[in-house]
C-alpha cells in the first residue's frame, strides 16, 4: 500500500529554520509529483509547495515564497521542505502526499491523497 511518513517537526522560534521529510513507499516514486500541505487548527488544509518527478518544476504557496524550499531524493524516496524564517502563522501539522502538479494550486487538499500522521511544527512569538 501507498504510505508516506513525514517527519522533522518541532517546536522553533520565530526567524528559525526546520527541515521536514516525506518518506514514500508502496508505489513508484519518482513517476509522482509530491506536495506539501499543513493544516492548522479550525482551518482548512493548504497546499503549500509541491514538486514533480526528477526534480523538475516546483511550486510554492505566495505565503511561503522565498522562505521554503522543496526538494527530492528519488533515490531515498524521500521528498524534503526546508523552511526558514519561520513565522507563527506557519504553526501547523504538516502532510505530504502524491498530487497533481498542474492541479496543485487550484484543487482543494481534500481531493488529494492518501494521508499519513503529519508532522506538528509551532513556531513561537
Amino acid at each position: 500500500e501507498v504510505q508516506l511518513v513525514e517527519s522533522g517537526g518541532g517546536l522553533v522560534q520565530a526567524g528559525g529554520s526546520l527541515r521536514l521529510s516525506c518518506a514514500a513507499s508502496g508505489f513508484t516514486f519518482d513517476d509522482y509529483s509530491i506536495g506539501w500541505f499543513r493544516q492548522a487548527p479550525g482551518k482548512e488544509r493548504e497546499g503549500v509547495s509541491c514538486i514533480t518527478p526528477s526534480d523538475g518544476s516546483t511550486y510554492y504557496a505566495d505565503s511561503v515564497k522565498g522562505r521554503f524550499t522543496i526538494s527530492r531524493d528519488d533515490a531515498k524516496n524521500t521528498v524534503y521542505l526546508q523552511m526558514n524564517s519561520l513565522k507563527p502563522e506557519d504553526t501547523a501539522l504538516y502532510f505530504c502526499t502524491t498530487t497533481s502538479f498542474s492541479k496543485f494550486g487550484s484543487t482543494a487538499a481534500r481531493d488529494f491523497g492518501p494521508w499519513g500522521q503529519g508532522t506538528q511544527v509551532i513556531v513561537s512569538s
